[in-house]
């Protein structure tokens, strides 16, 4: 509760820091800017986001019921929807894995399952985000929108291979059970040492189990080509229609930008975020929104695209996974 709290706050100030810079010029031409938004293409912008976290949430379902029989794709969208707070409010979105393991547990999955199925998720997501990086990238090297020589897009290319990286490290992971004892193991050795672990030996005799039954579900999961094949095309789909709520945004100022122009700059946009420690890349996100879109914007209506650009895909998902989180907990207390 502490972290959350103070992550919170550095949120609040962050975004407080963004709005000055971004409002205090020209402030009444950015609010007749922010009135004179089509709505049609607002409803779509929204749309866009809402579709991403339902295709998300079809990946959990895929996973998920391919261990437990029953998992609805309910449960999974439901789960995608209330993770959306917890990724908002830690860096590298890092709590909302923990949160969809302990959901998972609740709903008949053993830990190790439970892991296994987010780990499947995460590799499909990163493989999906290297994929469009890498296609954005070679994209800009054949057409040359960005300046090749400029600070960004080395920033980009170091997003791009720590990503790719990530998914490398994922696949070792799920598939090296050797590594994955003596790393589990050397960790409650070494924390043993210290005195934070007590009782080494049953906790390595949990560990063998958890392992055991993680490699188990692995086997279970990977084998599964065409299964895999559809959770990194579903997620490949849900960064696309991400990637085109800036167009949806420009549109709704009746400023036409090529979609594909769009979906490039956007994947170059989320590998740079992607590798800021604050949550929700607060900071990050904005300054390389505006960096790369005003090679063909600039001014008032920029910043107040950017602004919206956030409502939607980052504050937009802390109030829905709030409210979805608050019905939970009154459901339970009713019950």
């Amino acid at each position: 509760m502490k972290n959350n709290k103070r992550n919170f706050i550095i949120i609040f100030i962050i975004t407080a820091i963004i709005l000055y810079f971004a409002l205090k010029d020209d402030f009444l031409t950015k609010v007749k800017y922010l009135l004179s938004f089509d709505i049609k293409w607002i409803i779509i912008a929204f749309l866009l986001i809402l579709s991403y976290w339902f295709l998300k949430g079809l990946v959990l379902y895929y996973c998920a019921s391919k261990i437990k029989k029953d998992y609805t794709p309910k449960k999974g969208i439901l789960l995608m929807v209330t993770t959306q707070f917890f990724h908002a409010i830690t860096p590298f979105a890092a709590g909302g894995q923990p949160w969809q393991i302990y959901k998972l547990k609740k709903d008949g999955l053993t830990l190790g399952e439970s892991t296994n199925v987010i780990i499947q998720d995460f590799i499909a997501y990163q493989v999906a985000l290297v994929l469009l990086g890498g296609c954005a990238i070679i994209s800009n090297y054949i057409i040359h929108i960005f300046p090749s020589d400029s600070l960004l897009k080395k920033l980009v290319t170091i997003g791009f291979i720590i990503n790719t990286a990530v998914v490398i490290v994922l696949f070792v992971v799920a598939f090296s059970k050797k590594w994955n004892k003596k790393l589990i193991d050397g960790t409650i050795t070494f924390l043993s040492k210290i005195k934070i672990v007590k009782d080494k030996e049953e906790k390595l005799k949990k560990s063998e189990k958890f392992i055991h039954n993680f490699h188990k579900s692995a086997i279970i999961l990977f084998k599964d080509k065409f299964n895999m094949f559809r959770i990194i095309s579903l997620n490949f789909i849900a960064l696309i229609g991400q990637y085109l709520i800036p167009f949806a945004l420009f549109m709704g100022l009746n400023i036409y930008i090529n979609p594909l122009i769009v979906i490039i700059t956007s994947a170059y946009v989320m590998l740079i975020g992607s590798m800021v420690p604050i949550p929700g890349g607060t900071g990050g996100l904005e300054f390389s929104f505006v960096a790369f879109f005003q090679n063909f914007i600039k001014g008032p209506k920029l910043s107040i695209i950017m602004i919206v650009w956030r409502l939607i895909t980052y504050y937009f998902g802390i109030f829905i996974g709030a409210i979805a989180l608050s019905i939970k907990k009154e459901g339970k207390k009713c019950a």
